[in-house]
């Protein structure tokens, strides 16, 4: 079994790689960060130009029709520049939601415009900190309206619509909502990373549709999540692997007693072992791919190990990543505090490893089970 990209696949990473590097680069997160602007809307528009929003969507829904893989790809290199832009939210999880359990008429009217760029929409889940498996969902929909607070919504202070987890009864689903509604009320969250958006959504009985036309229930729900899982892991693999890059180069440039810092033992050994993450990290994201790309039943189980070992490394790299560039590396004016806010960030979108672990821990022993 080959888990390593196409020539065609690799050749689309090149091209995505020499574009951001003229679009994006560190100084575009840093001018967000350091604005009011919720996020870069010429490198959106950018990224709708190239096709990149609509790269899974079929075509007969308005989208390039490529696959997963070609997503992955694209993850990684945008991790790669932390790109501020509400891609993650948009792609990743209403995109997916909706290829995934949408009607033929919701496929038709919400994807090409996603694809376009004309629209942004994000999934709201969580309502308040913690683990919201462990306990009950309290938005409800009575009558076809919603009622409920969910935060933090990444993205929610810019997106058109959101999927919407609530209660119907016993009956859990999404529920597709106009954020321009006036019976919406967002507030922009502060966020450890304010070049990725976080946002309170108040609902005050608004009107719903339900995404398939009833609610999908909980399996479908963390099937969505799984899937956004692998490609969020892709982006903070490119995060990870990007901080490395900078900070091998550093070390290999700064001079010490005559020699390169790098080859101090306690800097060489920290660097080699950084370098073994990376790569059981990208193993693990590139299973998750496959079973992805591939639908396989082993899906849950892959997302979970990627998310988990994606959310360690892109931690353990932006925190080195500080240490190993010494008193500079602490300072406002450096990039290397970009990286450790994005890496917890993107710790937190789909709740933490933790949760991650044990939800692996269940799928391997439901599978022992059933073996």
């Amino acid at each position: 079994m080959n888990f390593d990209f196409s020539d065609d696949q690799k050749l689309l990473r090149e091209n995505v790689r020499s574009f951001l590097a003229k679009e994006a680069p560190l100084a575009v997160c840093r001018q967000v960060l350091e604005t009011a602007t919720a996020y870069a809307t010429s490198l959106w528009q950018a990224v709708a130009t190239q096709g990149w929003l609509g790269t899974a969507i079929p075509e007969n829904y308005g989208g390039a029709g490529f696959g997963r893989l070609e997503l992955a790809v694209i993850a990684e290199e945008l991790g790669r520049v932390l790109a501020p832009i509400p891609f993650s939210s948009s792609v990743y999880l209403a995109s997916e939601a909706l290829l995934v359990a949408g009607t033929d008429e919701q496929k038709r009217r919400y994807l090409p415009p996603l694809s376009r760029g004309e629209w942004i929409g994000t999934v709201a889940h969580f309502e308040g900190p913690g683990d919201p498996g462990n306990r009950p969902v309290k938005t409800v929909v009575r009558s076809g309206k919603l009622t409920g607070v969910k935060m933090p919504v990444t993205d929610g202070d810019v997106a058109d619509f959101a999927l919407v987890t609530a209660k119907s009864g016993r009956d859990l689903g999404l529920a597709i909502v106009d954020l321009h509604a006036r019976e919406v009320q967002r507030e922009r969250l502060d966020s450890i990373d304010p070049s990725r958006s976080l946002a309170s959504l108040r609902f005050e009985r608004v009107p719903i549709e339900w995404l398939g036309g009833r609610p999908c229930g909980s399996d479908t729900v963390q099937h969505i999540f799984n899937r956004a899982a692998v490609l969020y892991a892709f982006e903070q693999l490119g995060g990870a692997q990007r901080a490395f890059e900078i900070t091998r180069e550093y070390t290999l440039n700064r001079y010490a007693f005559g020699r390169p810092i790098a080859s101090f033992q306690a800097l060489k050994h920290r660097l080699a072992d950084w370098y073994v993450e990376l790569e059981l990290t990208r193993s693990n994201c590139y299973y998750g791919a496959w079973a992805l790309s591939n639908e396989a039943p082993e899906l849950a189980v892959a997302a979970c190990g990627a998310r988990v070992a994606a959310t360690n490394t892109f931690e353990l790299a932006s925190k080195e990543m500080i240490q190993m560039h010494g008193g500079m590396g602490f300072t406002w004016e450096h990039d290397a505090h970009l990286f450790y806010r994005r890496a917890r960030y993107l710790a937190a979108v789909l709740g933490p490893a933790p949760v991650w672990r044990e939800r692996l821990i269940t799928c391997l022993e439901r599978r022992e089970q059933a073996s």
